[in-house]
């Protein structure tokens, strides 16, 4: 059977059962997932994600690589910007199969976007940071105009970095809406997913290194924010809330952890059902840290987790989490027509299907 028609199937059977908040386990028995890597060809750590489609897909990562695919991962392009080989792009945002928005990360000018219009052919540099103490780590978009991407404190407040014309142009928003950091509090720029969004003004930030773990909310892209303590453990520069996925408005997951491999990363996941304004601990979470987190489409109570030590599934919103994969990813995301995507190390890429 087809992706597709197994996920309409489980989605239709998950949908009836919503009214009693059962799992599909208590139905028909848990499907079984699992993942089809691609050869991409490249050696590099794919830490930024963007799947457009079934058939189309953009990564990004280590060594100034991005790539492209337009038939499901049968072939990928190198499309990397030229004499971009020393910058790590963490994150890309891709609109179609021509027009994808990338941004490299760290310290001062490397910090850049680069935007193309023709599929990765050609690329235009449309910001370079020029302050020394940012550090941009996600990007964001609610719509193909209106984007965000955030860096590090500076002056003690998170910096926010606006377009309203698809990534042609960046302006630094006024730091007074933002509450200020705690000492030691940074994002992590380890998945594209320290920054997100839903619906066409909401966005979130996440945030870990600091005495405790936050969730910073904003209802007017990114002008005024509110943020809320989460019960993800940080009180260390390798701990915190690494990633963020709402399914709406109001419901949303955390994941993160400790991402060094000695150390256990006991409550690495939470959720919430008011926007982040308060956060609860999954009751079981996943048995180590996790880098990405996305909802598996048309599922309502269904999410995937990715790390460098395995994937797990929740099929309660978030509550409980099960691992069905041993192999490393550090993000994970999914399109509307039914598939999910992973990349991660060593030009890992994979597409989730049922076993």
């Amino acid at each position: 059977m087809r992706l597709r028609r197994a996920w309409s199937a489980l989605s239709a059977a998950l949908v009836l059962a919503a009214p009693l908040l059962v799992p599909p386990a208590a139905q028909a028995g848990p499907p079984r997932l699992g993942w089809e890597l691609k050869e991409t060809g490249v050696t590099a750590r794919l830490r930024g994600l963007a799947p457009v489609s079934r058939d189309v897909v953009w990564a990004s990562g280590s060594e100034g690589v991005v790539l492209r695919t337009v038939n499901g991962g049968r072939t990928w392009r190198n499309v990397s910007p030229p004499g971009t080989e020393a910058l790590q792009f963490r994150d890309i945002e891709a609109f179609d199969a021509k027009r994808a928005v990338a941004l490299s990360i760290g310290e001062g000018t490397d910090s850049r976007v680069y935007r193309t219009e023709d599929g990765g052919r050609t690329w235009t540099e449309t910001y370079r940071n020029d302050e020394p103490r940012a550090f941009y780590d996600c990007l964001a978009f609610f719509d193909r105009r209106h984007g965000l991407a955030m860096s590090d404190p500076v002056d003690g407040r998170f910096r926010i970095l606006a377009t309203d014309d698809g990534g042609r142009s960046w302006q630094v928003l006024p730091p007074d809406g933002m509450p200020p950091a705690l000492p030691g509090e940074a994002g992590f720029a380890a998945s594209g997913q320290c920054l997100t969004v839903a619906g066409a003004r909401d966005v979130w930030l996440s945030t870990g290194g600091a005495d405790r773990s936050r969730v910073f909310h904003s209802a007017d892209r990114g002008r005024t924010w509110t943020v809320t303590d989460t019960p993800i453990p940080a009180a260390d520069p390798a701990r915190g809330v690494f990633a963020l996925a709402f399914r709406d408005r109001h419901r949303g997951i955390a994941i993160g952890g400790d991402y060094r491999p000695e150390e256990a990363s006991p409550h690495a996941a939470a959720i919430t059902r008011d926007g982040g304004a308060s956060w609860q601990p999954a009751t079981t979470p996943p048995p180590a840290y996790r880098s990405g987190v996305a909802w598996l489409p048309h599922l309502p109570f269904a999410a995937i987790a990715v790390g460098p030590s395995g994937s797990d599934v929740s099929w309660s919103a978030g509550r409980t989490w099960q691992t069905f994969d041993t192999g490393s990813f550090d993000t994970v995301s999914c399109t509307r027509d039914l598939t999910c995507w992973a990349s991660g190390e060593s030009g890992r890429i994979a597409r989730l299907a049922l076993r």
